[in-house]
Formats: structure tokens, sequence, C-alpha cells
């Protein structure tokens, strides 16, 4: 087996363009049915606050782990989750103190197992997961400056799904 260069797979996300990010996400989250990934953009559109944005992140995104540089779906088809982030200071609000990494500013996943630390998103995970035709599917909180952070110093790239993450 080859050893994987994490370094070079950083460098080759940061340079992944809006269109490659998105034909990865509709083939690798959706299969290729870009009416599915439609109407998953259109729950998340129905279901958070006006001034929020959605985005797609990880390995839907750049096609390997972030840690380990696994492929998608290296497990097995179905195993890759889709990593939804949702970006603004209302949706920050549904989340309890328990469910963030840093307080107010950028939440854990809901996932399987730790819903409780945003129950409000429940509904939204579960037909998230029934477009995804039972792909898991994990939904976090943050501020715009810290996808920025994710993105531009952290070398993580996300896709926007809903709205418009503000980078300023």
């Amino acid at each position: 087996m080859t050893d994987i260069d994490i370094d070079a797979l950083h460098a080759a996300d940061a340079e992944l363009t809006e269109k490659e990010k998105y034909e990865n996400a509709l083939r690798l989250g959706f299969d290729g049915d870009r009416e599915r990934l439609e109407k998953f953009c259109r729950l998340l559109a129905e279901s958070i606050p006006e001034k929020t944005a959605a985005v797609l992140g990880g390995s839907s995104v750049t096609g390997h782990n972030y840690k380990t540089g696994k492929p998608f779906d290296a497990d097995g088809p179905g195993t890759s989750d889709l990593d939804v982030t949702l970006v603004g200071p209302e949706i920050v609000e549904l989340f309890t103190l328990e469910g963030f990494w840093v307080p107010g500013i950028h939440s854990h996943p809901v996932k399987d197992g730790d819903e409780e630390i945003a129950p409000a998103l429940k509904p939204l995970r579960r037909g998230l997961q029934k477009i995804a035709e039972g792909r898991p599917v994990t939904i976090n909180a943050t501020r715009d400056f810290y996808v920025w952070i994710r993105e531009h110093w952290l070398g993580q790239p996300y896709l926007t799904l809903v709205g418009k993450v503000d980078e300023s």
C-alpha cells in the first residue's frame, strides 16, 4: 500500500474550482442525480433562517478524507457522510452550550446519538438523509468568519449550497 501525501492533497484542494467542487458533490454524494441535489438544496433553503447560508464540506467536496486522505466511501457505498455547515448568527443559537467546540462560534456536528445538541434541527437532518437515500448527514453551525478560516487557513474547501457566506 502506498503512503498518501496529505500535504499534496491539501494543496490540490486549495485549487478546486466551484465547478469542480459541485461536480464532486453531485457525483459522490448524490450518485450524479442533479434533481436529488437540487431537492437537498431546496429543503435547506426552506428550513433555515433567511440570512443563513448552507455549505457542504469534507470528502464529498474534495473526494477524500481531510485527515487520512482515504477516498470518499472508502469503507463501502454509502459510508461517507455529507457534512453540512449552516452559517450565520441565528442558526448558532439553536445549539445547546454542550454542542460547541467554540461556544457561540462553531458547533459540534449533529449526528446519530448526538442530536440533542440541536433538537430543532432533527427534522431537517432526517429530511436531508431521506433525500440522500440513507447516506449519513451531519449538520453543524458556525459564524461566517470561521468558514473563511477553515477554507483559507486550514485548507478545508466548501461548496455553497444556499445563500452567501460573508467573507468580509
